[in-house]
């Protein structure tokens, strides 16, 4: 689908690591003007993209104030990290706060900024990347499996009040080589004193294609999604998994 995207400005969150680099990169390839939000203002100047905004996504009042200085986007990708692991009876209450504040709070936010962008083109794209536990809840992840449930849920709301040619769809990546997954699995491995190589083959054993995923190939899912080709898939979750899901 070369050049799928040419004219179109976006919006990248956790641009500057992971399935966001891969997918900011993939999608200026396609032809966007595309702009990274990260914290990381080197790692994003790096990419060389159209634009950047180095900000924290838990401080929603410079979310606000900064998104003044991005021309109008039609492109949106809701992406940042995931809260830490551990079982949920063990987590504290602003634990969920807080995570429901990064993920669901900020997303909002950034939609109802770039939705009037949107309805003048009369055209818009807002991908979510969650996880493959809102489809099935990963052990010991439970703060990150509630507020991902609570992102899909939002988003099939949002889904039902968006004017035609405005779509909000979710990505559910499952285990994918990132920096984000190499912690966890190190985190797992610490819990059950065996060796991270250990973890790492547990869970690929659960993956029919054999292999962790890409970010790369997450990327490609998302350039589908927010091509005129995605045009007719909205309020949808799909899963970028490798098979692992056992849900049909």
């Amino acid at each position: 689908m070369t050049g799928c995207l040419e004219g179109r400005i976006g919006l990248v969150c956790g641009a500057s690591t992971g399935i966001g680099r891969a997918i900011a990169q993939r999608f200026q390839a396609e032809g966007a003007e595309i702009w990274g939000l990260a914290r990381n203002k080197e790692a994003l100047d790096d990419l060389g993209l159209a634009g950047s905004l180095a900000l924290d996504l838990d401080d929603l009042d410079a979310l606000e104030t900064r998104l003044s200085e991005l021309p109008p986007a039609v492109l949106l990708v809701n992406n940042t990290g995931g809260p830490p692991g551990g079982a949920i009876l063990d987590a504290e209450a602003h634990e969920f706060g807080k995570a429901f504040r990064r993920h669901v709070m900020a997303s909002h936010v950034l939609v109802r900024a770039l939705l009037p962008h949107m309805k003048n083109a009369g055209f818009g794209r807002i991908l979510n990347i969650v996880s493959t536990s809102v489809r099935e809840p990963i052990p010991d992840l439970g703060v990150s499996n509630t507020v991902r449930a609570a992102m899909a849920g939002w988003a099939k709301s949002v889904s039902k009040e968006l004017p035609p040619g405005v779509t909000i769809n979710n990505l559910l990546p499952g285990f994918t080589d990132t920096t984000r997954l190499a912690s966890l699995m190190e985190a797992r491995a610490e819990k059950q004193g065996v060796s991270v190589e250990e973890i790492e083959a547990s869970w690929i054993a659960g993956i029919p294609e054999g292999r962790l995923g890409q970010p790369e190939e997450i990327a490609g899912a998302a350039v589908f999604l927010a091509s005129p080709e995605g045009s007719y898939v909205r309020g949808q979750s799909l899963a970028v998994d490798g098979g692992r899901l056992n849900g049909i």
